[in-house]
């Protein structure tokens, strides 16, 4: 893999990254007269090709494989990967330069309301340098940890990248990790420094014209069979399932009969293209080149995100394809009117075919009836996920509060032998086992960096002190900014730290983090009763420190929202056998001497102890009903843990 390290936005001078066996050299400025003015000479011809409004199909059998360049960018959330982005697809005359170029592959809503990528997104560029005619396919990928799934699989579809780097703030912990999945796909990389300004337009086409001299063309054989990698997937209610691929070998037309390598079955091409960014059809896709192809597969299933397509009767080996994700937070997902259960479902597949890193298991509650627990990477891939099934499927859910999944080291060989493993996975709190049953409990950590402006450093140690967090480094990146680095447990920042963090620093800190294993812990499941009846929805795991603030938090906010019953309610907070919290909503009570104007206190006496006795035997044949308003209230998040 060749990696092109730029700088980003309008910050000082570029770093190079140093990686131990890479071949690290400053090479010299590609000479911006070599293909500039044949760029500026050559627009019009690029419109030939790019141009939305063109109605004649592009011939890509006009790009020979030695004229194609295929790379991603990398960069840090909001170190200017889309600016970028818009810059080359302006060069090259993709699209008209306007004022309104402002993250043009980011098509999503909840993309353009957050201003962050959370979807990778594909251009073909057409580029003209020294007479020959190029085709440079770009994808701009997510730079938050949350979509790190997204970056290794753009990685498949590549053969270089840009490493785009803040001068000032210098590599990032996640630009580092999205760079060494250069290494995993066993790739050469060879650092290129450029100091452009995207944001400026100065020195991109410098860009351009390395990654035609640097980058080298993809290795297929087009004489070969087809064999095409799916790497990504949307759904159309009326065309199907719309495969993004990047050919291996061969080539693909519409007419063509396929084969899914996944599946076994056999579709026709509708249709093949390119994205330009929008689709554009085309007759023929060549190896080398990466497009979309639509082949009326209408159920979501049908379509596996690193499936091998071939010809029919033309059989070949099928490609490596991607490793699973790994699913670091878990939540429940209920319909909010069980009537939109097969809706939700629908909504649910389409959107983890566009997201295959979502996990769904069924799942089943006697207050939210059924529905499903969902493994995400991240907090803000879980908020990113219901805020799109919102959007852009109008579900309205119940999402439970985020878990993590905790480990138990089995402490018997019957136990061991009943799992069939010693150490056991728990993503449900309600599965929890018992203290006697294991040796000891494992949470998972992660290494949390945080840039601040120097003033609000107390306040932010004192706030990751308080969530058990362990301070590993800080460093002064200059006069006005510190960077700390903390092993957090991640259970104590899933829910809050973030916004807390920001509310502390006046919105200055920025907060990522990455996966640090697990360490010991101790552990409880903690019970919420109703009248001495445990709620499974509300069955959480704690640290003992903080298990009574917890409990405590959670029954008063039962309180406020069960509505009052003709007898009393007890909610309790129990571990184990014992009550660590309670509290009480009161019964409403009819006033039964209202007719005793007077006379003996026993009348009165009777007439309390009969209702006494009647409350008591109501209480036990009543059953407590919990609203799910009252789910939601308890559920959700809260700012002030």
């Amino acid at each position: 893999m060749w990696i092109l390290a730029g700088r980003s936005w309008w910050r000082g001078r570029a770093l190079a990254a140093r990686v131990t066996g890479a071949a690290c050299r400053v090479l010299p400025r590609p000479r911006p007269s070599r293909c500039r003015g044949a760029a500026a000479d050559s627009r019009n011809l690029d419109r030939l090709y790019s141009s939305a409004e063109s109605k004649e199909k592009v011939d890509m059998s006009r790009f020979p494989v030695e004229n194609i360049r295929n790379f991603g960018i990398i960069a840090h959330v909001d170190h200017g990967k889309s600016t970028l982005a818009d810059r080359l697809l302006e060069l090259t005359g993709t699209i008209d330069k306007t004022k309104n170029n402002k993250q043009v592959l980011d098509k999503l809503q909840v993309e353009r309301e957050r201003g962050i990528t959370v979807k990778a997104q594909t251009a073909s560029l057409f580029y003209n340098c020294e007479g020959k005619q190029y085709l440079l396919n770009l994808i701009d990928t997510p730079g938050h940890v949350d979509f790190s799934y997204e970056v290794s699989r753009s990685l498949s579809a590549c053969q270089g990248v840009l490493l785009v780097v803040d001068a000032n703030e210098g590599i990032q912990a996640q630009t580092v990790a999205n760079f060494f999945l250069a290494f995993e796909a066993q790739l050469s990389v060879i650092p290129v420094i450029n100091k452009i300004s995207a944001k400026l337009g100065t020195n991109v086409e410098t860009v351009l014209q390395a990654i035609i001299e640097r980058i080298p063309p993809p290795k297929v054989h087009r004489k070969n069979p087809l064999r095409a990698l799916v790497f990504d997937s949307t759904f159309d209610q009326y065309r199907g399932v719309i495969a993004n691929v990047a050919l291996f070998d061969g080539m693909v037309s519409k007419g063509d009969k396929i084969v899914s390598a996944h599946t076994q079955k056999t579709y026709e091409v509708n249709e093949v293209g390119v994205l330009n960014p929008n689709e554009q059809p085309t007759p023929k896709l060549y190896a080398g080149q990466v497009g979309y192809l639509i082949a009326g597969m209408k159920d979501v299933t049908e379509a596996q995100i690193g499936d091998t397509l071939y010809l029919h009767k033309q059989p070949v080996e099928p490609l490596p394809g991607f490793k699973s994700a790994k699913p670091m937070v878990f939540a429940g997902m209920y319909p909010v009117d069980q009537s939109e259960y097969n809706n939700l479902k629908s909504a649910i597949e389409k959107l983890t075919l566009n997201d295959s890193s979502v996990t769904v298991h069924r799942d089943s509650s006697l207050a939210l009836g059924a529905g499903w627990r969902l493994g995400f990477l991240g907090l803000l891939h879980m908020e990113v996920f219901n805020q799109r099934l919102e959007q852009e499927y109008n579900a309205s859910v119940i999402l439970t509060t985020p878990t993590v999944p905790y480990k138990a080291v089995l402490s018997s060989a019957k136990l061991i032998k009943e799992y069939r493993e010693k150490e056991i996975t728990i993503i449900n709190p309600a599965q929890f086992p018992d203290k006697s049953k294991v040796t000891e409990y494992l949470e998972p950590v992660v290494l949390g960096t945080i840039i601040t402006p120097d003033e609000y450093t107390g306040k932010i140690m004192m706030l990751c002190q308080a969530r058990r967090a362990i301070q590993k480094n800080m460093v002064f990146i200059d006069q006005n900014r510190v960077m700390l680095k903390y092993l957090f447990p991640l259970n104590e920042i899933v829910v809050d730290f973030y916004d807390s963090l920001k509310s502390l620093s006046s919105g200055y800190a920025s907060f990522d983090y990455e996966d640090a294993g697990y360490q010991t812990a101790e552990l409880v499941k903690m019970d919420i009763l109703l009248n001495g009846n445990t709620v499974e929805e509300l069955v959480t795991v704690v640290h003992k420190d903080k298990a009574y603030s917890i409990g405590k938090a959670i029954c008063e906010r039962l309180k406020d929202s069960l509505p009052r019953q003709l007898f009393e309610i007890a909610i309790q907070a129990s571990i184990g056998s014992k009550i660590i919290a309670r509290e009480t909503v009161k019964a409403y009570r009819k006033n039964v001497l209202a007719k005793c104007y007077g006379g003996d206190i026993t009348r009165k006496m009777k007439l309390l102890k009969r209702q006494a006795e009647g409350k008591k035997k109501m209480r036990k044949i009543g059953n407590v009903e919990v609203p799910k308003d009252a789910f939601i209230k308890v559920l959700k998040t809260q700012s002030d843990k």
